[in-house]
């Protein structure tokens, strides 16, 4: 019997300790021995729980104890759950976490210490929730060289970018939509302004790259500029507009980033709806592979934590050694070197000189129009592919002319 402690028993920590009881001799058959359930960590009481008196206030009561060997951190945040989990591995734990912000700020150091420890540090949930990516990375596709990794990784601004595009709504109704259903937090900024996709891209590129990508320097916009005149510029040029975390070595560089982008409705993701992720993986001998599914949620998420366990059951006296080191130097490319298309939106009362000075600035740009009364003071258009820091150079130009009141809406529009 292997004895186990779960630190957290909010949404994801009732749904593992739900999925462990509710599926108890399919996974004891699957991991080879039975998974049993000593501790359950939590600040609060839960007087009405059956699992109460499992409940401790106190780490050292699963640290000092040596039944226990696998530690399940659900906590979420870096406080306390960095300090938890270092003194579990440094006890000789092996740790499991959904804790994205955790895996992407101290995953290379938390890695380090398993790897001496020979236990383990495994994250599955931390990146696509119920989705299965980071071992398919890990394991399946290790025959290949991954060059590129692009992704739906926020089931929330999916599900609010779907509303947007499919029913109509505006940004903010969408947002109380969302949050009505449970599918945004009451503050909503980790998902809207793009630090949940960053974490994540950063520890999937952590992990295929061999070197930790800092998710503080990876470039991050959210969704919250999107208007439904975008959504409908988008909809003109047989696109949509998502919101994705990219990822591609260059070399001996990386190029990351989070923003919205438009991409044609052929793309693989463009069809990818309401709360469902999908991570798009290209491998040099494997070509294309799309992993899909529902990114978040309790039971998702916790299969994927279970999953975890049982991997570490089955190994349990050796480590899976997926491991990242501490980058000697700099490998991320300054967003301004970048190159990409983008869409631009200027509004002016002057349209013939605009659009002749857009033509100046920045080349033969491909310009756009809709229907729509709020967009007749305004100009819109996609640029050819030009590096960031010239886009950013060639806009001010146009901004500093008098018949140009304002220049908007600037999203990178995906050609390939």
């Amino acid at each position: 019997m292997v004895k186990i402690a779960v630190l957290g028993f909010g949404t994801v920590g009732s749904g593992v300790v739900e999925v462990i009881r509710t599926n108890s001799e399919s996974i004891s058959r699957k991991a080879g021995k039975k998974i049993d359930i000593k501790y359950i960590l939590d600040i609060r009481d839960f007087p009405d729980s059956p699992e109460r008196h499992l409940l401790t206030k106190n780490i050292d009561d699963i640290l000092n104890d040596d039944e226990v060997s696998i530690v399940v951190e659900v906590m979420g945040g870096l406080d306390p759950a960095y300090t938890f989990t270092k003194r579990a591995l440094l006890a000789g734990k092996h740790v499991v976490t959904s804790n994205k912000e955790l895996v992407a700020t101290h995953g290379a150091e938390l890695l380090g210490i398993a790897k001496e420890k020979n236990i383990n540090y495994l994250f599955e949930a931390s990146v696509g929730g119920g989705i299965p990516i980071i071992r398919p990375l890990n394991q399946c596709l290790a025959a290949n060289e991954i060059t590129e990794i692009e992704g739906i990784l926020n089931g929330t601004t999916n599900y609010i970018l779907t509303q947007m595009i499919k029913k109509g709504k505006t940004f903010q109704n969408a947002l109380q939509d969302a949050q009505e259903k449970g599918y945004a937090e009451r503050n909503p900024a980790a998902d809207v302004e793009g630090h949940d996709a960053c974490r994540k891209i950063a520890i999937l590129s952590s992990l295929t790259f061999g070197c930790h990508i800092d998710s503080n320097k990876i470039h991050t916009e959210g969704i919250t500029k999107i208007s439904l005149e975008d959504v409908e510029y988008a909809e003109a040029m047989s696109s949509v507009i998502k919101l994705l975390g990219f990822s591609k070595k260059i070399g001996d560089k990386i190029i990351a980033r989070v923003s919205p982008m438009i991409i044609s409705k052929e793309h693989p993701l463009a069809g990818v709806e309401d709360v469902f992720n999908a991570i798009l993986v290209k491998g040099n001998a494997i070509g294309d592979v799309m992993f899909y599914g529902r990114g978040a949620g309790k039971l998702p998420t916790a299969s994927a934590v279970v999953a975890d366990i049982i991997d570490i059951v089955k190994n349990i006296d050796r480590n899976s050694r997926m491991i990242w080191s501490t980058c000697e130097e700099e490998v991320l490319i300054d967003i301004g070197e970048t190159t990409s298309s983008y869409f631009v939106r200027v509004k002016t009362d002057n349209k013939p000189a605009v659009m002749e000075l857009i033509t100046k600035v920045l080349g033969d740009c491909n310009f756009i129009s809709i229907q729509n009364p709020k967009t007749q003071d305004e100009v819109a258009f996609v640029t050819p592919e030009k590096k960031e820091k010239e886009l950013q150079t060639a806009l001010n130009d146009i901004n500093n002319h008098s018949f140009v009141n304002t220049v908007y809406s600037v999203i990178r529009v995906k050609n390939e």
